[in-house]
């Protein structure tokens, strides 16, 4: 039932002290951030906060990749937010679902615009796929995340894992692939035969290749951030 009164609203709806760590689930859709220093989210990712807090944005392409692609990238994915102070975030990316993860010295790649926040007590650097073709659909620049702490990302609906071994490589769509592990490196290949049966009217249609061993996590949604001129 969706109808109430104010007071029983209020009651249902109120933000809850969990108890869960810095990371919190609020719902499956919405973070929050019990903040004592700093925090790395992803910039446009904050809904509200209380409490002493300062937000600086950064563009993480300042760590080397020059004034050109600087241009040629849009969309927030691109760019962090540095939260510092005492107090607490809120954050939400488009109503898609926020998946927590707990690194212990491990490595993981995840697409630039799905990482939603990490402890600045993981290292993290910037990859981007080696063809240019790659502009051409979502993926164009991803994160390498390694050391230990909490990493929160995002998906459209349920996420699934993909097993990736020498005799079983996976190969994806770019626009659906969220997160890798990082022992994999993947690469881009094209195919013109499958452009219509993706719903590319012109180009070629892009996929992702994944050899090695490792994981792919996918998500059953298409997620276009990135559009070649033309």
């Amino acid at each position: 039932m969706n109808r109430y009164t104010i007071d029983e609203f209020v009651q249902k709806t109120q933000q809850q002290n969990l108890n869960q760590g810095v990371f919190e689930l609020e719902t499956e859709r919405m973070m929050e951030l019990n903040l004592n220093g700093e925090m790395w989210t992803k910039m446009g990712s904050m809904v509200s906060y209380r409490g002493n807090i300062k937000f600086t944005r950064e563009g993480i392409l300042e760590q080397g990749f020059g004034n050109l692609l600087k241009k040629a990238v849009s969309g927030e994915g691109a760019r962090l937010t540095k939260a510092e102070g005492q107090g607490q975030v809120y954050l939400a990316d488009s109503g898609k679902k926020i998946t927590i993860l707990s690194l212990s010295g491990e490595s993981i790649y995840i697409n630039g615009n799905d990482l939603l926040a990490f402890e600045p007590s993981i290292g993290y650097e910037i990859k981007m796929m080696k063809k240019m073709s790659s502009m051409l659909a979502g993926g164009l620049f991803n994160i390498r995340l390694e050391g230990s702490g909490m990493v929160a990302f995002t998906t459209h609906y349920d996420p699934i894992t993909l097993l990736v071994t020498p005799d079983s490589p996976v190969v994806t769509d770019p626009n659906a692939t969220v997160a890798w592990s990082g022992s994999l490196e993947p690469q881009i290949k094209t195919d013109m035969s499958f452009k219509t049966f993706l719903g590319r009217g012109s180009g070629e249609s892009i996929q992702t290749a994944f050899s090695g061993n490792g994981f792919v996590v996918i998500q059953p949604y298409e997620e276009v951030y990135f559009q070649a001129g033309g």
